[in-house]
Formats: structure tokens, sequence, C-alpha cells
């Protein structure tokens, strides 16, 4: 029988994620109250803001929040895209706002800036497939860094998100790490910085499904801690003043 794929629609492109589901053959239900996780095989964590998704968790008298703990607990897939990378992570740089802290990342917000330097790249994800993948970051996080159980399935540019920002608006961050994380898996639990939904392109959904259905493909590729951090630039003597962005 086809899975049920649940997104969690507090805010975000619930719509968006629905339609990719929907177009794999998959049963998509929209994921208000707790009670609904024990129906779903999978959640989809959509983006919007993470603030806010935490402080709609934590006042939520449905304790909808426990219930998603409970879920990743009981190793069911969960997959957040953007913001729901944030709220999964385990660290955020300098901010102590609610989040499930289930996966061993540590995340920063806003990475590229605000929403008017919003851009689209290519990606190599090999685990699914050769063709290029083309995604789209609005006020994406990265990944800093990753534990020994994360297996990280792309990176981009550093700098890429800066082109064209007036000069002295933020630090360089090319003078500071050649690479960031964008797309990795620890487990049941599956983040992007990007938004596939909103592409006609369903290889990141289609992951997913595969990881709920228990016939996604697993890299071999054994992943030391220091090959899962983004490493700094060894000629850079610039600091690091983008720690004390705001998030």
């Amino acid at each position: 029988m086809a899975s049920t794929i649940g997104v969690l629609s507090l805010q975000g492109d619930v719509a968006e994620h629905c339609r990719s589901i929907e177009a794999l053959g998959r049963r998509a239900v929209q994921i208000r109250y707790a009670r609904q996780l024990d129906s779903v095989d999978g959640l989809i964590i959509p983006g919007g803001e993470s603030t806010t998704i935490a402080k709609l968790t934590a006042d939520n008298p449905d304790a909808i929040f426990d219930r998603i703990r409970d879920f990743i607990d009981a190793d069911k897939p969960v997959y957040g895209t953007c913001m729901g990378s944030i709220f999964l992570a385990k660290e955020i740089e300098g901010s102590a706002q609610g989040r499930l802290a289930a996966m061993d990342i540590r995340v920063r917000r806003n990475a590229f800036g605000p929403q008017r330097f919003s851009f689209e790249t290519t990606l190599h994800i090999p685990v699914l497939g050769d063709e290029p993948m083309n995604a789209i970051f609005i006020r994406g996080p990265v990944i800093l860094s990753a534990g020994e159980g994360v297996d990280v399935m792309a990176r981009v540019d550093a700098n890429i998100g800066r082109l064209g920002k007036t000069a002295g608006s933020l630090p360089d961050e090319a003078a500071l790490y050649d690479s960031y994380i964008v797309m990795a898996r620890q487990n049941n639990l599956l983040v992007s910085s990007f938004h596939p939904e909103l592409t006609e392109d369903y290889r990141v959904h289609n992951y997913f499904i595969q990881m709920v259905e228990g016939t996604a493909p697993k890299r071999a590729l054994a992943q030391t801690q220091a090959e899962n951090e983004v490493q700094p630039k060894e000629a850079s003597a610039v600091p690091n003043s983008l720690a004390l962005a705001s998030v």
C-alpha cells in the first residue's frame, strides 16, 4: 500500500509539498493536530519563520511539539526544508530558540542575508543521480558542522549568495569558508536548506518517500568528523564577525 506523508501545516509551503508528494503517487495529509501523526508514515516540516514555528508549537495546547519528538524517537522519517532544518537542528548559531534538537548539526539562520538576496543555483547531489538539481534558496540557513553520524549530501559555494550585494554590507563569506552544507541525512532525518517543493523536480521528495518505504539508497562513504565540518580557508585572516549577525 502507498505510504501517507504528513506536512506540518502551521505555516510555510504546505500546498507545494502536498503537490510534490501527490505527483509521486502518494497521499499527502496536512498536519495541524498531534493526533493526526498516528495516521502518517513520514512527516515534512516546511519552510517559514523558525521563531514563529517554535512559538506556535510551544504555545499550542495540542502538544504537537512533543508528539513530533515521539514520532522521531519511533524512527519515523522526518524531512525539514529551510526552516524545518533549523527546527530539527541540535544547535542554532547565536540562538536559544525552541527546537527539536534531534539532528546532530549546527546551523546558521539567514546565512545568505534577507529575502531580497534569495537566489537559485544548481547542486550536484550524487545520491539523486548525475543530473544537477536547480535549488532555490530563500533566506536559507546553512549547516556549519555535522556529527559523525550525519551523511553530507550536498554543498554550495560559500560566496554564491553574496553575488551582486552592496560591498561592505556583510563580511565576505568567501574569505571565511569554501563551502556550506545544504543537504544532509542522519538515520530517519533529512534536511535541506533549499526549497525543492518550488520546482517540478521531485527527486528530493522521491528520496524522502524511499526513506519512508525503506528503499532509499545509502552512500557507503564513511565520513569522519573533519569531513563533516565546513572547512575554513587556510589563508584567511578575516575574523568571523558574521557569527554576530542577527538571527
